[in-house]
């Protein structure tokens, strides 16, 4: 749903719990939700998508206010966050349910997607060419509460100390400006 005052994106990048602190981050954007989309089970729960056979990536659903933040420099920082070289893999983490993947609400993040992507491409940010899928969004699926905020709950967890926290540490730096006032 997108209307004048907020909007959404929908973006796999490998695991949902790396993403979602770094978009929360962002300045203009006002919600971030993890959840499985891009497969065909209804209702997917974390344990099937994990089973590879629902065909569903694990993604988060950034609400933003596009006066504040594009759609375009909402996907241009998507590109700096996680590897989309590699077909559904992010460092450890293997499978089609860490694939890089942008699912689109309309035609107009469609073509957005295809300009950014082309950017990405022709600056050579990254040594391979982009595996990214682009598809339409059919039905998004909210995550188990206990996958909402990881990061956040559990700053302490062996995955978030040793994964996540260089991340959200690397995007802060890299990201400086686009951060919201602390």
């Amino acid at each position: 749903m997108t209307d004048t005052t907020r909007a959404v994106a929908t973006l796999g990048g490998g695991c949902f719990w790396c993403l979602e602190p770094l978009f929360r981050d962002l300045r203009g954007v006002a919600d971030v939700t993890c959840g499985y989309a891009g497969g065909h089970v209804e209702r997917p729960t974390y344990d099937q998508v994990c089973g590879k056979r629902t065909g569903h990536a694990e993604v988060v659903q950034v609400a933003f206010d596009p006066a504040q933040i594009s759609y375009a420099d909402i996907l241009r920082v998507f590109f700096t966050l996680h590897d989309p070289t590699t077909k559904d893999q992010q460092g450890a983490d293997v499978g089609p349910q860490y694939r890089s993947i942008i699912l689109t609400q309309d035609e107009a993040q469609a073509e957005t997607a295809g300009v950014v992507m082309a950017e990405v491409e022709a600056a050579r940010i990254w040594p391979a060419r982009l595996t990214t899928e682009v598809a339409p969004l059919t039905t998004f699926w909210p995550a188990e509460p206990e996958h909402q905020r990881y990061y956040e709950r559990n700053p302490w967890a062996g995955y978030c100390r040793v994964v996540i926290a260089p991340k959200v540490a690397k995007f802060r730096k890299a990201h400086a400006a686009r951060l919201k006032a602390a």
